[in-house]
């Protein structure tokens, strides 16, 4: 295994005296942020050449086919996508008639989004494309490697990473 991706656990870590530099390839966040990415390539490939979609507006139609009528910022709530991309990919959708902007019908100031008939169609072919690769994915680890990942995500999507600050940040 090259140093370039060292186990955390392996990985010596700086000591308070000793001058730090961040070596990107070991940077977690930046681990994380580049395997997302490569994922998402990869499954974006499965679907946008036939149905002509983004990696913004899969992600919007995969939400809104699990959950309907949510609003904009929800959505982008829920993706953690920026408002901005959110609101260009949901003009992109509905000019292509995949989803639909009504009135919440508990709050009638409050505009939400479902999937139009076309796009929960889109949906439900592509879902079993995107189950099929996570399972691909997934059958590269064990049972045990599976359920240890699933702990340590959602362990890390449970902090509340806004509060969270370096000692550097808590002396000031």
């Amino acid at each position: 295994m090259t140093d370039e991706h060292q186990p955390l656990a392996d990985k010596p870590r700086p000591h308070s005296d000793q001058k730090t530099r961040l070596k990107l390839p070991q940077f977690l966040p930046y681990r994380l942020a580049t395997l997302s990415n490569r994922i998402s390539r990869t499954i974006a490939a499965l679907y946008s050449e036939r149905f002509h979609l983004s990696i913004p507006e899969w992600r919007i139609m995969a939400i809104l086919g699990d959950e309907t009528d949510l609003s904009a910022s929800e959505v982008a709530e829920r993706t953690a996508m920026d408002k901005v991309a959110v609101s260009r990919a949901v003009s992109r959708l509905l000019a292509k008639g995949r989803l639909e902007r009504h009135f919440s019908s508990t709050d009638r100031r409050r505009s939400v989004l479902a999937l139009s008939p076309d796009g929960r169609a889109i949906y439900r072919e592509i879902m079993p494309l995107a189950l099929s690769y996570e399972a691909h994915l997934l059958a590269h680890l064990s049972g045990e490697e599976q359920a240890a990942l699933d702990h340590l995500l959602q362990r890390l999507e449970s902090l509340d990473l806004e509060m969270i600050k370096t000692p550097q940040h808590n002396q000031s």
